[in-house]
C-alpha cells in the first residue's frame, strides 16, 4: 500500500486522540478520514486536527457500520463495555481493527469478536501494548527464547498502580465500578497477565488461584471531619488523595496531560474548568465517598504445563506508577527488569550483564507512559495494514484471547475462594 492507511477513530476520549495522533507525525503512512463520538467537543477537536470532511463525523459507530466502506482500518477506543458490538459490526464491513483493551468484558464476547475477525479475513490488534515496548520485545526475544536464562521454571511479575493513578481511575474515575466497567483484573492488569502468558511460551496454565479486596477506599476509613467533595473540604491538605493535589495543582504548574486532560471532557483544561469539574464532576469527590468496588490489590498465582509457575501482583498503594518490575528464574540464569533495564545473572560463570534497548518515539507524541509501547503499537498495526502482513501484529485475536481466558479463570478463583483447573471447568 503506497498511499495512507485510512483509518476512522471510534471513541475519541485520552486513547483515541492519542492514538491518532500518529497521523499528524506521519502523514504519508496514516490518514485519519472519520470519528465517532457521542460527545461534540470529542469528536470536533479529533475532526479539526486532522481536517475530517463534516461527512465523516458520527456522534454514534452505527451510523459508520451502516454505510459503505470509506477506510481500511477502525481505532475503537470506546469504553470497555461497549466493544463488542462495533467490534463485530466492523469486523463484518470488513475493516482491520485495532482494539482497546481489554477485548470486550465477558468470555462470549471476546470469542464472538475473535470469530467475526477470522471469518471476515481481517486483522485484529489487541491493545496489549507492553508487548510492544522495545525492552520486554527483547525480553521475549533474545533473551528467554535465546536460551539466556535456559528453561524457565519461574516468573515473579510485579504492578505499582501508583497512589494518585489508582483514586483516579479506580476510585473517582471510568474503571471504578465492576458494574459499569468491568473487575480490576481485566480492566487494569490484562497487560500483565497476558506478559506472563507470553513469556511463559507455547505453554498452557493448568490452574490458577487468586486473592484480594477493595482495601482503604471505603466509607468507614473516611477520616473525621472530611467533607463529601475536595474543594470543600476543611481537611483537604492533610489528604494525599486529595484532587486539588491530583488535578488543580497540577494544571496551576502549567500541566495540562494527564491525568488533568482526563476529567474535563466539553473543553480544554485550565483552571477554571477543572475547578468547575472538582466542584461538580465525579472527580472532586472525596475518595471515600464514591461507588468504587474493583479490588485494590490483588494477587494470582499461575501453574503452566511442564510445571512452570508464576506470581503476579497487583497493589494501589505504591509510589511508582505502573513501573511493573519482574524476575524470571531460568534453569541456567536469573532475568530481573526494573522497568528501565535488564539485568541477567549467568550461573555458570556467576557474572551480570545489563541489557538495554533503543526506544525511538517521537517527544511530541501523546501517550508517554508504557515506556512508548504505545507508539511503538499504532506503528505495528499500520505497518500491518499498509504491508498487509499479521505477523507485524504481536497481540492477534488467538493468543490474545487465551490470556483474556486465564484473566476471566483468575477472577474466578478469587470471587469463588478455590483453585480453578483451566480448560475443563472444573475446580478443587
Amino acid at each position: 500500500m503506497t498511499s495512507p492507511v485510512r483509518v476512522i477513530v471510534v471513541g475519541a476520549g485520552n486513547r483515541g486522540d492519542s492514538y491518532s495522533q500518529f497521523a499528524s507525525i506521519h502523514p504519508e503512512r496514516m490518514k485519519v478520514v472519520g470519528v465517532a463520538d457521542p460527545r461534540r467537543f470529542a469528536r470536533t477537536k479529533i475532526q479539526q486536527q486532522h481536517k475530517i470532511e463534516d461527512g465523516n463525523v458520527f456522534s454514534e459507530w452505527k451510523s459508520i457500520a451502516e454505510r459503505e466502506k470509506f477506510a481500511d482500518a477502525v481505532l475503537i477506543c470506546t469504553p470497555d463495555r461497549h466493544h463488542k458490538e462495533p467490534a463485530v459490526a466492523f469486523a463484518n464491513k470488513g475493516y482491520h481493527m485495532l482494539l482497546e483493551k481489554p477485548m470486550a468484558t465477558t468470555i462470549e464476547d471476546c470469542t464472538a469478536i475473535v470469530k467475526a475477525c477470522t471469518l471476515s479475513g481481517v486483522m485484529l490488534s489487541v491493545a496489549h501494548v507492553l508487548r510492544y515496548d522495545p525492552v520486554i520485545h527483547m525480553i521475549k526475544v533474545n533473551l528467554i527464547d535465546a536460551g539466556a536464562i535456559g528453561d524457565v521454571i519461574h516468573i515473579q511479575h510485579f504492578e505499582p498502580v501508583g497512589f494518585y493513578h489508582f483514586a483516579h481511575s479506580f476510585v473517582r474515575g471510568n474503571w471504578r465500578n465492576e458494574a459499569e466497567s468491568s473487575f480490576a483484573l481485566l480492566a487494569k492488569s490484562c497487560h500483565d497477565i497476558d506478559l506472563i502468558h507470553h513469556w511463559a511460551g507455547a505453554r498452557r496454565c493448568v490452574k490458577v488461584s487468586s486473592f484480594g479486596s477493595v482495601s482503604h477506599f471505603q466509607k468507614e476509613n473516611k477520616p473525621v471531619g472530611a467533607g463529601d467533595r475536595c474543594m470543600n473540604c476543611p481537611i483537604e491538605q492533610d489528604c494525599a488523595y486529595s484532587a486539588c493535589k491530583i488535578y488543580l495543582d497540577r494544571v496551576k504548574q502549567g500541566h495540562t496531560g494527564w491525568p488533568v486532560s482526563v476529567i474535563c471532557p466539553s473543553s480544554l483544561p485550565d483552571i477554571e474548568s477543572v475547578t468547575e469539574a472538582l466542584k461538580n464532576g465525579p472527580y472532586g469527590r472525596c475518595v471515600y465517598e464514591c461507588d468504587n468496588d474493583v479490588c485494590t490489590n490483588q494477587v494470582v498465582n499461575m501453574e503452566f504445563e511442564g510445571g512452570v509457575t508464576a506470581a503476579f501482583s497487583m497493589v494501589a498503594f505504591t509510589e511508582e506508577i505502573c513501573k511493573r518490575k519482574t524476575t524470571i528464574h531460568g534453569s541456567k540464569g536469573e532475568l530481573s527488569y526494573n522497568g528501565h533495564e535488564v539485568n541477567v545473572f549467568d550461573f555458570l560463570t556467576q557474572r551480570s550483564t545489563k541489557h538495554t534497548a533503543p526506544n525511538n518515539v517521537p517527544k511530541h507524541f501523546g501517550m508517554s507512559g508504557h515506556g512508548g509501547a504505545d507508539y511503538h503499537f499504532i506503528d505495528a498495526f499500520i505497518s500491518a495494514v499498509a504491508n498487509n502482513d499479521p505477523s507485524l501484529i504481536r497481540s492477534g485475536p488467538e493468543e490474545t484471547l487465551l490470556s483474556h481466558l486465564l484473566v476471566f479463570e483468575a477472577e474466578r478463583s478469587r470471587l469463588e475462594s478455590t483453585v480453578v483447573y483451566c480448560g475443563d471447568g472444573s475446580q478443587s
